[in-house]
């Protein structure tokens, strides 16, 4: 890995305290233009609270957090997305009762909202083709032919879709995704991780991704943070983090058969 690079999002020693609880315990992440990584963990781990903290859902106790070289640590989701950071929720939160077309439309217009350049009616010069119009971003998440329907009628997997579509609305530079295949069936799983690389190649961006879906996250990502109560403990390729003592004691040897880790 090339740590030469200016990280798109640099974390250090966050930590996130709740009364006495720590649930991030002083983890640090730097995330380069480009990858694609998975953070795992076991349930508790502090997964979710270190996104909340990284996209501004949730401020840290203590810790620095920057996003393409600004500080933004304490900062409203709001400064996170105006700086090129977009992030889906365990639970997708779309619009029900709005026609699938207009949750993308929403984001488009007000989420997406950037210097002048990124305005949906201003100049467009600079964002790809593919997310300029509701309908082709529909295409590219493949939910063109379900546009018109509410989002309340939709499928669950197609409305984890959809919450992909509304966060690549805002023309994000790094995408941060929270279980996007909890519930999903096996072969939903397998077309949602191709989906996500695919994003990651064709739109150039950064991508974390949290999941439970352990297997199937380890074939398609390339770099993999482990937490653990509320600790990195592994930071490394697939390969190495499957081999990594604390990590099989504290999460893999529960989740993993001995020859899916020696693959």
């Amino acid at each position: 890995m090339t740590e030469t690079r200016t990280p798109l999002l640099d974390a250090r020693d966050v930590t996130v305290r709740f009364g006495g609880l720590t649930a991030v315990d002083a983890v640090s992440a730097r995330f380069l233009p480009g990858e694609l990584v998975g953070i795992i963990g076991p349930n508790g781990a502090g997964k979710t609270t270190f996104f909340n903290a990284i996209s501004g859902v949730t401020k840290p106790t203590s810790g620095a957090l920057s996003v393409q070289g600004r500080e933004l640590a304490g900062q409203g989701p709001h400064r996170f997305a105006a700086n090129g950071l977009a992030r889906t929720f365990q639970t997708p939160r779309v619009f029900g009762d709005m026609p699938v077309r207009d949750n993308i439309a929403f984001g488009l217009k007000f989420a997406g909202r950037r210097p002048r350049k990124y305005i949906l009616w201003g100049e467009e010069a600079s964002v790809p083709w593919v997310l300029r119009t509701p309908e082709s971003i529909l295409g590219l998440i493949g939910l063109s032919a379900q546009a018109d329907l509410p989002a309340a009628a939709i499928t669950p997997s197609q409305q984890r879709l959809l919450e992909i579509g509304m966060a690549l609305a805002t023309r994000p530079r790094l995408l941060l995704l929270d279980e996007v295949a909890a519930g999903l069936t096996e072969n939903e799983v397998e077309e949602m991780a191709r989906l996500i690389r695919r994003l990651r190649d064709e739109l150039d961006l950064t991508v974390v991704w949290i999941e439970h879906a352990v297997t199937t996250l380890l074939r398609h990502v390339e770099r993999v943070i482990v937490l653990h109560q509320g600790r990195k403990i592994a930071d490394g390729t697939p390969a190495d983090v499957v081999r990594n003592a604390e990590v099989i004691e504290a999460y893999l040897g529960d989740e993993m058969t001995e020859e899916e880790a020696a693959a």
